[in-house]
């Protein structure tokens, strides 16, 4: 071969290693799969290289949901595991030309629903796809406020448990997540509420999945929730800043979230106002109105928040020794007194370390149950056992006293009477004080 031939075979060749070389490099690498089952929907995520050309689709008999990823491989085998949760049963995958084609086998018939998203401190890019059940079946019954026999709703608390799926929010040096810590102390906060005559928590998530943020204030509504907690642990880039804050919603934040919700025709004064029918209302009277209630709300939220952290100074430090306000989106509910409660820095070792121990999870979970009630007592809403217990008077038990004749007496049922009292039997003592609404 001569020197011609062989520089050729060389130009060649380079030019071919070339054209491979970037032809992998122009891949996205599709790097592991995770799924997340909320209640709701059933999460997969694809972690990738780099952001994608896919198209996506279903097919039917069997129900499956395709993504047709352009220019796209596998990283590994490992990556292509994918644990067979809520709808999905299996990932299959197959190569069509430069194309990846990712076939998820569902359980049932699904609707479909997917986007991209841009790295972020834990996680880089990613396509995620969310499969709904196609047809909803009947609307199941919210359970709301249970009514007590002798006629007393129980006041019902959603605790929201921050973060949570995709977003594990703050981390902690050890790699504590805040979605756990927020997870653990709102199922344990939402035990001592239960233990709490005439009241009744609500876990606004209950699980390692992704709610939005609206849709945590929907929830909420949904059970016709009184009070709103949400919970969170704080992060900084000093590990010496440490205690815990509670947050209200600040005025700029609820004036933003008034525009919304009069921009938007569906939302009725059912929802807000007791029932007092916005839909005939000018825009004016409309504005007013809601202001109204908001500013009844903020200020019941100051009250609520204030009653809080007084208790929270008994657990710990405090970051803040007054309430903040900030703009929160889980605040903005213009009819339920809200709080957001930063538990502690999670950057902070310490406190770290506090946040992950069972004994002290429990200590701030009583305090803020204390916080609850404090608040309930000064303000008690309607029909619950919290007013009647505000609308009282004593009577001490003398010899020959009854219940059932001090029932007749006050008239007011046995029934009621006893629940008001937390009564087991219908035995009294003389000396004993028994709490009597004051208007028998």
């Amino acid at each position: 071969m001569n020197k011609s031939l062989q520089l050729l075979f060389r130009i060649g060749l380079l030019a071919g290693v070339f054209l491979f070389s970037t032809s992998l490099a122009a891949q996205t690498m599709i790097e592991g799969t995770r799924t997340w089952v909320s209640p709701d929907y059933t999460r997969i995520v694809f972690d990738i290289s780099d952001q994608v050309d896919y198209h996506l689709f279903t097919l039917h008999k069997p129900e499956r949901v395709v993504v047709d990823i352009k220019r796209a491989n596998w990283s590994s085998t490992s990556a292509r595991e994918l644990e067979s949760k809520g709808y999905v049963k299996d990932l299959r995958s197959a190569k069509k030309g430069d194309t990846l084609r990712l076939v998820l086998d569902a359980d049932r018939k699904v609707k479909p629903k997917s986007f991209l998203l841009k790295p972020n401190s834990t996680y880089g890019h990613r396509l995620v796809v969310d499969l709904y059940p196609h047809q909803q079946g009947p609307t199941k019954a919210v359970k709301t406020a249970k009514t007590n026999k002798p006629g007393f709703r129980d006041v019902v608390i959603a605790i929201d448990a921050g973060h949570g799926g995709e977003d594990p929010g703050a981390s902690g040096q050890k790699g504590t997540k805040e979605k756990h810590i927020t997870l653990a102390v709102a199922r344990r906060l939402a035990d001592k509420i239960n233990q709490q005559k005439g009241m009744k928590a609500v876990l606004v998530r209950e699980g390692d999945y992704y709610m939005k943020l609206r849709q945590r204030m929907g929830k909420a509504r949904e059970h016709r929730a009184d009070l709103f907690v949400s919970l969170h642990a704080d992060a900084f880039t000093n590990p010496n800043v440490k205690g815990s804050s509670v947050y209200i919603l600040s005025e700029r934040g609820a004036s933003s979230e008034a525009a919304k919700w009069l921009a938007n025709k569906e939302n009725t004064a059912d929802e807000l106002m007791g029932g007092v029918e916005l839909n005939d209302k000018d825009d004016l009277l409309k504005s007013v109105l809601l202001d109204l209630s908001q500013s009844a709300t903020i200020e019941a939220s100051a009250d609520l928040a204030q009653n809080a952290l007084r208790e929270l100074k008994r657990v710990g430090k405090v970051h803040r020794r007054h309430v903040e306000r900030a703009g929160f989106a889980v605040l903005k509910s213009p009819d339920i007194p809200s709080i957001l409660i930063e538990l502690a820095f999670i950057s902070n070792p310490v406190e770290e370390k506090n946040l992950n121990s069972r004994n002290h999870q429990d200590k701030m979970a009583k305090a803020i149950t204390s916080g609850l009630k404090r608040y309930l007592r000064k303000r008690p809403p309607d029909n619950t056992l919290f007013a009647a217990h505000k609308r009282t008077r004593p009577h001490t038990i003398e010899r020959g006293d009854t219940l059932s004749g001090l029932a007749q007496r006050y008239q007011i049922s046995s029934s009621k009477l006893k629940d008001m009292n937390d009564l087991k039997t219908d035995t009294l003592r003389i000396g004993q004080v028994l709490m009597i609404p004051s208007g028998s």
